[in-house]
């Protein structure tokens, strides 16, 4: 999602239901329609509290979910709070946040470089927003895995765009993907102006949405132009290593663009370089702390079972140069993954006396770049 992209803006009048309301990233099998009255959107802001996954919860039609941001241990924390809301006032009073708003749309797993573009060129025409699907593999049936980014640690990173997206944080707005699987790509535009009231949208070159992803992007620039919206088409952010050989060749959108797939392919191969060059930062491993009575400690050696990683790990092995931030100061470290558990190992006692005197709820370990000393698989 480099250089270029393509732009159409025309302001029509228009009439659909209001009651539909659909993207959908990926094709699946739909059969029925939905209500947008009941589906959920996340909503992430800048407001903080501490724990982990919390919400604040506002009706919009919908769910208005703003996760609060971490205070003073980690910039990592998110916590989790519901409340209900009413049906009563008019969409116009509910997310006035994203009024002229200009929404990335994408599947945004990784929080990797072409995401960051994406976010780059909505910055660069209006208020930016990333709007993406939660619980698409409940739904369709895939195998449970585990996230790539820690789901408290996503503010962190959206954080560390700012200085690439006109020192504005990109916020995220999260759609139950149960509630809008069925609907069309016609509906999905025509909610995204009358409903949450956009002024625009970026899409990559392959986006797909709508029932059974039968938009594309060409559909999308023709859809927001009748629809009075604004359509930026971006490039891909192509990945430089040319890895698709090893990747799913049954896949139609693969054309060697930066993409989770292959940020999940390099964790499992355990090549922290390539992750770093993929997500444009060191990968950050999230560890819950809460429960100390499972963690094991001696010396200058912390251990912990797998259980209690809040996302991807990398391959089992020795990883040097990584680092724990504990109030404000990093603390070097090595790591070691085996099949059930994490091992943080600090180069010298004292600084792993900082990492276990500390009330953490949640430690935030970073995997640098192993080209200085190299990662040992084992």
């Amino acid at each position: 999602m480099l250089g270029g992209s393509r732009c159409i803006s025309q302001h029509c009048n228009f009439h659909c239901s209001a009651h539909q309301f659909s993207t959908i990233l990926a094709a699946s099998t739909l059969t029925s329609n939905s209500s947008f009255k009941n589906f959920r959107i996340r909503l992430r802001n800048r407001n903080s509290n501490s724990s982990c996954l919390s919400n604040k919860v506002c009706d919009f039609g919908v769910n208005c979910v703003q996760p609060k941001s971490s205070d003073t241990q980690s910039s990592l924390l998110s916590e989790t709070l519901s409340q209900s809301g009413t049906d009563e006032e008019p969409p116009s009073e509910r997310l006035p946040i994203l009024t002229g708003g200009i929404v990335a749309l994408g599947k945004f797993d990784a929080l990797h470089i072409g995401h960051r573009e994406l976010a780059i060129q909505a910055a660069k025409r209006g208020i930016p927003f990333l709007l993406s699907f939660v619980g698409m593999a409940e739904v369709l049936g895939w195998e449970p895995r585990a996230p790539i980014v820690a789901e408290c640690d996503r503010k962190r990173i959206l954080s560390s765009w700012a200085p690439y997206c006109g020192n504005v944080m990109p916020r995220e707005l999260q759609i139950d993907f149960s509630k809008v699987r069925y609907l069309t790509p016609c509906q999905f535009v025509e909610k995204l102006s009358k409903e949450l009231g956009v002024r625009g949208v970026v899409a990559g070159e392959n986006y797909r949405f709508g029932y059974r992803a039968a938009g594309d992007a060409s559909d999308l620039v023709k859809l927001c132009e009748e629809y009075g919206l604004e359509a930026y088409i971006i490039n891909s952010v192509m990945d430089t290593n040319q890895i698709s050989g090893a990747l799913n060749s049954n896949d139609g959108k693969e054309r060697g663009q930066v993409s989770s797939t292959r940020v999940r392919y390099a964790l499992h191969k355990g090549d922290m370089k390539y992750v770093s060059e993929l997500l444009g930062r060191n990968h950050r491993l999230i560890l819950m702390m809460e429960d100390q009575e499972r963690f094991t400690s001696e010396r200058n050696r912390l251990s912990a079972p797998k259980s209690c990683l809040l996302n991807l790990a990398p391959k089992e092995g020795l990883y040097e140069n990584c680092s724990v931030l504990i109030d404000k100061n990093v603390i070097p470290c090595r790591v070691i993954v085996d099949t059930t558990d994490i091992h943080l190992e600090c180069y010298e006692v004292d600084s792993f006396s900082c990492v276990t005197s500390q009330e953490l709820k949640i430690l935030g370990i970073d995997f640098g770049s192993p080209e200085l000393d190299g990662v040992q698989i084992l």
